[in-house]
């Protein structure tokens, strides 16, 4: 059984979950996430103001979903309360960002400048033309976008070039040796 899965998870002021069949809405003064469920593996209830996800039967799969799924849960709930945010250090003689609307405009050293759309849900800062912080109210689509972004120019071993997500290691290497 998941240590995590029996855990309930805390519904706070302000926010409100709705249950359909294997769908999950929860409304929050960030925004509105949904998810849906496989019912036959978990079933989710809403007890005392807690949310308390079960395994449907004794299966392998349904132990180990419910402690996902009550994960999947806990963090739509912290993205409509408090949000989610990464931030992103680009590095390099001429890298830099500007934000144009909706759209992330990045010099990266390349012969043309990337324009990356913003999704919608998602709001973008640039600070000094090379801090990014990337905010919103779903985690997996905050880190997909910072993903995205550090894909364009990761960060090289070598002079340390490149895009990094702040709390990731880098690993830097010694550079040729003159005999």
């Amino acid at each position: 059984m998941s240590r995590i899965g029996k855990l309930p998870v805390a519904i706070p002021e302000k926010v409100e979950v709705k249950i359909d069949g294997g769908t999950i809405e929860v409304k929050g003064p960030k925004g509105t996430n949904s998810r849906t469920f496989k019912t036959s593996v978990v079933s989710i209830a809403v007890e005392d103001g807690n949310v308390v996800v079960k395994p449907v039967g004794k299966s392998r799969l349904a132990k180990a979903m419910y402690g996902t799924a009550r994960s999947l849960i806990n963090g739509m709930i912290v993205g409509v309360t408090k949000g989610f945010e990464k931030n992103l250090i680009i590095n390099g003689v001429g890298f830099k960002a500007n934000l144009e609307g909706k759209v992330l405009d990045l010099a990266l050293g390349y012969s043309h400048p990337i324009k990356h759309p913003i999704p919608e849900g998602l709001t973008v800062t640039v600070d000094d033309q090379t801090k990014v912080k990337v905010q919103g109210y779903d985690k997996q689509m905050v880190g997909q976008f910072a993903a995205q972004v550090k894909k364009f120019y990761p960060v090289e071993p070598y002079k340390g070039k490149g895009v990094t997500i702040v709390g990731d290691f880098v690993r830097r290497k010694e550079g040729k040796k003159a005999g």
